[in-house]
């Protein structure tokens, strides 16, 4: 009968209901894994920063040595275009084969392409040594680029020029010895 009485009152609505349990030594762990998260956090965070001044460091030392480098071309073709002035140019105007008419005119076009290389070096150092053009280094290796290109195309024009003028000093001896040699009729 009890049993019989018991199964009616559970069954009509009696519920079992239990009293939440809480484990401490979870809750604790749980908190210091989200304290042990926050450092980590915050350590990558100082470690993304640190990589970013690195990454800055290291773009501005590459755009550093870009600019050297472009001085370095700069300079080496600067070198050449003095050097076949000095020599050749000497050479070609010494030649007896060049008519007195065009000494000028061959003078005034190397000495248009030196002070060329004489204005541009004289801006790349301006470039290099004051920051009034408020340039940042990339900005200021991309001129340096250019200044670069327009050093080697004047060393072609000027190694070119040189060509055209020996050539024509070879043609010119060439004709005199045709015009001046004897026949043997």
């Amino acid at each position: 009968m009890v049993s019989a009485i018991l199964i009616l009152i559970m069954g009509t609505g009696a519920r079992a209901q239990g009293i939440p349990v809480y484990d401490n030594t979870n809750f604790i762990s749980f908190v210091k894994s989200l304290i042990e998260s926050g450092k980590q956090t915050s350590n990558l965070i100082k470690t993304v920063k640190f990589l970013k001044q690195q990454k800055e460091r290291v773009e501005k030392v590459s755009n550093v040595i870009k600019q050297l480098n472009a001085v370095k071309e700069i300079n080496k073709n600067h070198q050449v275009l003095f050097k076949v002035v000095k020599n050749d140019l000497r050479e070609i105007l010494n030649s007896p084969f060049i008519r007195p008419n065009e000494v000028s005119r061959i003078s005034d076009s190397f000495n248009s392409i030196i002070d060329t290389a004489i204005e541009d070096l004289d801006f790349c150092e301006q470039l290099l040594s004051n920051d009034q053009l408020k340039m940042t280094d990339g900005e200021r290796a991309q001129v340096l680029k250019g200044m670069e290109l327009k050093s080697k195309e004047m060393a072609i024009e000027i190694d070119e020029k040189t060509k055209r003028y020996h050539d024509i000093i070879s043609f010119r001896k060439m004709q005199e010895k045709i015009n001046n040699r004897e026949s043997n009729y």
